[in-house]
């Protein structure tokens, strides 16, 4: 029910992807989708969740520019990626600073580690920790992980201002939980294109998430 909003994330990570991306946690594929329909010519997809994994082969059969793995980013093996990808995942891992690390691993020499993650700790609510949130960011605290991971920022941003304020009131404060159906599809096409193309000239100071861009 969030096209636009899916679409608004995947055009703002798809300059940093490369000729040969890896995308961790790439759940049923909604994101490879929108890259591929947005002209990516070659992308690994990827999760830890083998079901998952079954799924993304069954979605990408027969696409010869999509590889799928089974893939744990702290115990996966160095490779040559053009750059990773992990859209709402580092929040999930005990040891981010590890994460990082392993996703450096996974990249050539001056490859984009590319993160978006849940912004503001005053924002955590019960649906969070439902999930597996173990944090949400600052641009501060994001820019401290990837130092720590041996990572050179060149992109740190928040993203979608209003989506942290009715977060903060609906999931922290209110208890209430994301589902699909009227308010969403009506926030995804009132709220989310008028705040795409605001955020596409002016830099926030708060957001709903975090942008973080780095390279080896």
């Amino acid at each position: 029910g969030a096209r636009n909003y899916n679409e608004w994330v995947a055009s703002l990570v798809l300059p940093h992807l490369g000729d040969d991306p890896l995308e961790i946690g790439s759940g049923t594929g909604a994101y490879a989708e929108l890259w591929l329909e947005m002209g990516l010519e070659r992308l690994t997809v990827s999760d830890l969740d083998r079901d998952l994994v079954e799924r993304l082969r069954e979605r990408f059969a027969g696409d010869s520019r999509v590889d799928v793995e089974e893939l744990d980013l702290l115990h996966a093996p160095p490779a040559e990626h053009s750059s990773v990808v992990a859209l709402n995942v580092l929040e999930h891992i005990e040891d981010d600073v590890a994460g990082l690390e392993g996703a450096a691993r996974l990249v050539r020499p001056g490859g984009a580690v590319v993160v978006f993650v849940p912004a503001f700790p005053f924002a955590m609510s019960r649906f969070d920790h439902a999930i597996g949130h173990r944090r949400r960011y600052t641009l501060a605290t994001a820019e401290e992980a990837f130092s720590k991971a041996g990572l050179a920022i060149v992109e740190l941003r928040y993203v979608n201002a209003p989506g942290l304020i009715a977060w903060t009131i609906g999931m922290r404060l209110l208890g209430m939980s994301p589902r699909e159906g009227l308010v969403l599809r009506g926030w995804d096409r009132a709220v989310v294109p008028p705040t795409r193309a605001l955020e596409r000239r002016l830099r926030v100071p708060f957001g709903q998430s975090v942008l973080a861009v780095g390279r080896t």
